[in-house]
C-alpha cells in the first residue's frame, strides 16, 4: 500500500494576508514534488468552526493529516526544502 495516499496536506490562509501569499507559492512548489499526496487550500474565513476544532492560532497554517488524523501543524513555513522534508518524513 502506498503510504503517500494516506497523507492530506491542508493549507489554510486568508486572502488579505501577505505572508499567506508567499507561503501559498511555497506550497504550490512542494505540491508538485508529491504527486500522490492530496493538497487542499482553504480560506479560513469560510471554515471558522474547523479553525476552532483544529485549534488554528494564525495563518498561514499547514495542517498535515495521516489516515484522517491531524499529525502536524506548521505556522513557520521557513522554506520549500523545510516543507518538503517535513512532508517526506510523514510519507515514509
Amino acid at each position: 500500500m502506498d503510504l503517500e495516499k494516506e497523507i492530506t496536506v491542508m493549507y489554510l490562509y486568508t486572502p488579505l494576508c501577505g505572508t499567506c501569499q508567499v507561503a501559498g507559492r511555497m506550497v504550490d512548489v512542494v505540491k508538485e514534488l508529491f504527486p500522490n499526496v492530496t493538497f487542499v487550500k482553504e480560506d479560513l474565513n469560510y471554515i471558522p468552526e474547523r479553525a476552532i476544532e483544529w485549534q488554528v492560532e494564525s495563518v498561514p497554517c499547514l495542517l498535515i493529516f495521516k489516515n484522517g488524523e491531524l499529525v502536524k501543524k506548521i505556522y513557520a513555513f521557513h522554506s520549500v526544502p523545510y516543507l518538503y522534508e517535513t512532508i517526506k518524513e510523514l510519507t515514509e
